[in-house]
C-alpha cells in the first residue's frame, strides 16, 4: 500500500533506454503491452562479411633447389609430398606458384617467415602476397 502511494506520487520521469516508457516498473498484475520494452524495439541480424583473402605467391629463381622449396611447401604451408612437388613444378614452368591462401594478416606472416627462412640459408627465394578473388 505504501509503495503504490509512493509510486503514485512520484512524477513519472522518461527512462533515456526507452522514452516512451515511465521510469518506475509496471506491477505484476499489469498486463499491457505497449509498456513492455519487447514490443518497442525490433532486434537485426547483425551484417558479418568474410575478410578479404590473400595468396601467398613464391617466384622462381635459377638458386633455390627444388628439395628447399618442396621442405617450405610442406614445413610451412602444411602441403603433403605430392601437392608440394606439383606447386613446386608450377613455380618452377610458370615462374610463380600460389603456395596458399589466407587472410591478409597470416598470409604476411607466411611470407615474412619464408623468406627469412630462405636468406637465412643462403637462398634467393622470393615470397610475396596478392589480392586473391574467388574461393
Amino acid at each position: 500500500m505504501i509503495k503504490q502511494t509512493l509510486l503514485q506520487a512520484l512524477p513519472t520521469v522518461a527512462d533515456w533506454h526507452f522514452p516512451t516508457i515511465p521510469a518506475h516498473r509496471a506491477q505484476d498484475g499489469d498486463t499491457d503491452g505497449e509498456t513492455s520494452p519487447q514490443a518497442d524495439v525490433l532486434v537485426a541480424e547483425p551484417e558479418v562479411a568474410k575478410p578479404p583473402m590473400y595468396a601467398v605467391v613464391m617466384y622462381n629463381d635459377n638458386y633455390t633447389p627444388m628439395e628447399f622449396v618442396v621442405y617450405i611447401l610442406q614445413s610451412e604451408f602444411r602441403h603433403s609430398i605430392d601437392s608440394a612437388v606439383e606447386v613446386m613444378l608450377t613455380i618452377h614452368n610458370s615462374s610463380k606458384g600460389i603456395a596458399g591462401i589466407y587472410s591478409k594478416d597470416i598470409a604476411e606472416t607466411k611470407a615474412k617467415k619464408v623468406n627469412s627462412l630462405a636468406h637465412r640459408e643462403g637462398y634467393p627465394l622470393l615470397t610475396q602476397i596478392e589480392p586473391h578473388q574467388g574461393e
